[in-house]
């Protein structure tokens, strides 16, 4: 999704667009990563010295509730955060030896995320899919 739609998403769930959403935001979208919570507050300190710690935490935390970004935990304890797609979902392949970490575009759960809610009378929202392997380059 684009900026301007994650921060309508915001607005439309009754928050209002403050200096410290728009700045987190904007470190999300441009960073084309995954960032961790300190990766985030670095860049956001870099570009608005004027928004606190607390409120780009519970920045963090309101994005993610609302479907915006998902926490991942690809190579350490403490998640990186994921920007999600404009259908909910975002996907990888990672290496298990190097990290490596590839983006996958498609999504190949429709008909699981279907039978899932069919079967646990649930509505699904979006899913963080990731597969864990190794990769060419450590087989060697």
């Amino acid at each position: 999704m684009s900026l301007d739609a994650d921060l309508q998403k915001v607005r439309e769930a009754g928050y209002k667009i403050t200096n410290a959403r728009r700045a987190v935001l904007s470190v999300l979208h441009e960073s084309g990563s995954h960032l961790t919570s300190a990766d985030v507050l670095a860049q956001v300190e870099a570009r608005d010295p004027a928004v606190g710690r607390a409120s780009v935490f519970r920045t963090l935390e309101m994005l993610t509730g609302l479907g915006i970004i998902r926490p991942t935990y690809l190579e350490a304890r403490s998640p990186a955060y994921v920007l999600m797609s404009e259908d909910g979902h975002h996907s990888h392949i990672v290496c298990t030896r190097c990290y490596n970490v590839i983006e996958v575009d498609d999504c190949f759960v429709e008909s699981l995320s279907e039978e899932l809610e069919a079967r646990y009378n649930f509505r699904l929202s979006g899913h963080l899919l990731e597969f864990y392997g190794t990769c060419a380059d450590c087989l060697d």
